[in-house]
């Protein structure tokens, strides 16, 4: 093998498997004869479910190694061990949908922090059940799709957000705020590939005018939750949650205020950790490596 004089090129390896003695040692010893360094590596063991994960950011320092190879030379190291496994380059940003309906906060805060660096994703459309946002959305050359949804047409309408996701290679599809129930088979054809912000603690004050219910209990904290899309709505697993502590003196329409707030921070760091391959599904929980 012979070193490069161009930059290395990086990765990122995430793995689960049953847990057992050696994992870390041969995936180690795996990227060591492939002529790559470590760049940063954390696991876990879950002593619940006996599943064993593990993340690897690498850098490959000779010529000849790229995504192809490491695919194939992995092979028999994840056979061996029984692993559910992927690499992936860092330099590809994911192609990711946003689907939003008549609240643009999330939507909002996630086209601006794209589009200055702060999101490893490539938006090729945003999607929507009304035309509120177009402008908004095509002031940042992105495309906006319109797909009004009844009744009558949503398994058209379904049928033609799936060709869509599939025709761009979409690996995320991020509802911001989009208040239309998927068909189960759109939730299993994209299971693990579509995260949702809930605008509650999950599973308090679930529902219609969650920060009213809020009010009237006279909450002292209020808070979001981002979680992966499931047949079963709202039970899907956590990525993350975060609060904001409320005073008394606080009107409904302040609440919803400083719960839009909460949302955009808790989404975001949700979407990011995604594209950056740190959260991996366990069961009905995740894994989330910071």
């Amino acid at each position: 093998m012979t070193t490069s004089s161009a930059p290395p090129r990086e990765y990122v390896l995430t793995l689960s498997c049953p847990d057992q003695r050696g994992i870390v040692h041969a995936v180690s010893s795996f990227l060591l004869v492939t002529g790559c360094t470590i760049v940063d590596s954390q696991q876990y063991g879950d002593p619940d479910t006996k599943l064993f994960f593990m993340r690897v950011h690498f850098a490959a320092q000779v010529e000849g190694v790229d995504l192809i190879s490491l695919n194939g030379g992995f092979t028999a190291t994840a056979a061996a061990f029984h692993m559910a496994w992927q690499i992936h380059d860092v330099t590809v940003r994911m192609p990711t949908l946003i689907l939003v309906s008549r609240f643009g906060h999330c939507l909002n805060d996630l086209l601006f922090r794209n589009s200055i660096g702060a999101l490893p994703i490539e938006i090729p459309a945003v999607v929507s059940n009304h035309t509120d946002f177009k402008s908004l959305v095509e002031s940042y050359r992105i495309p906006f799709v319109h797909l009004p949804v009844t009744r009558e047409n949503k398994p058209e309408q379904e049928a033609r957000l799936l060709r869509l996701a599939e025709e761009h290679a979409v690996e995320l599809v991020v509802l911001a705020r989009y208040m239309q129930v998927l068909s189960e088979a759109v939730c299993k054809e994209l299971e693990g590939r579509i995260i949702n912000i809930h605008h509650s603690f999950l599973p308090s004050f679930k529902g219609a005018k969650p920060y009213h219910q809020a009010h009237a209990r006279g909450v002292k904290l209020i808070g979001a939750t981002a979680h992966y899309v499931t047949p079963d709505l709202d039970e899907g697993p956590i990525i993350e949650q975060d609060v904001a502590r409320v005073g008394h003196g606080l009107t409904p329409d302040q609440l919803v205020a400083v719960g839009r707030d909460v949302e955009c921070r808790v989404l975001s760091r949700a979407v990011a950790w995604h594209s950056e391959h740190r959260v991996l599904i366990n069961g009905r929980r995740t894994v989330v490596f910071p």
